[in-house]
């Protein structure tokens, strides 16, 4: 045999030890490349659903604390006692900010006075909801509430009332910027 010989291509290779290759499957990997991207794809919709999730267990987790504090701030605002009159104020002053903050201080002792001189009253909140979430963080509370107030000879006044109580967050503390009564 001559190396010059040319070899037939689909005669047996007798010069080497390896089997024939064998023909691919082609199959077998466009099954594996469709296996992977739907494992990828069912990551990302797992993803983004997390997510989603996340963000509105935060915006519940807020309303609720935003809720919580108005209600408290409400029962303490709608029961004025007139023995603690002085308390009662610095009590809503050192929860407001802002704008309160500033009309309850330009007008405490007139309304330390209206406290001194009224009856004592109850208040209570019926329910609460958040308005809307303001542009800075801050939060429009609507506010429904019942006092009762109990005159000397024993007789009880009832009544209701609507509020829109906006609170801002000041480092840890919410506080009320603004308190708005809505006939």
């Amino acid at each position: 045999m001559s190396p010059r010989r040319k070899l037939d291509p689909a005669a047996p290779d007798t010069f080497s030890d390896r089997p024939p290759p064998r023909p691919r499957r082609v199959g077998l990997a466009v099954l594996v490349s469709a296996a992977a991207a739907i494992v990828i794809a069912a990551l990302t919709v797992s993803t983004l659903l997390l997510i989603t999730h996340e963000k509105h267990r935060r915006a519940a987790v807020k309303d609720v604390a935003v809720i919580s504090y108005v209600r408290s701030f409400m029962t303490q605002y709608t029961s004025p006692d007139p023995l603690h009159a002085n308390d009662y104020a610095d009590q809503v002053l050192a929860q407001a900010t802002g704008q309160l903050a500033k009309v309850y201080q330009e007008r405490i002792n007139e309304i330390v006075v209206q406290v001194a001189q009224a009856e004592r009253t109850r208040g209570t909140v019926l329910d609460a909801g958040v308005e809307r979430w303001n542009g800075d963080g801050s939060a429009d509370v609507v506010v429904a509430t019942k006092t009762v107030t109990t005159m000397p000879d024993g007789k009880t006044f009832e009544g209701g009332s609507r509020w829109v109580a906006t609170a801002t967050q000041e480092g840890d503390q919410w506080k009320i910027s603004n308190l708005l009564q809505v006939i």
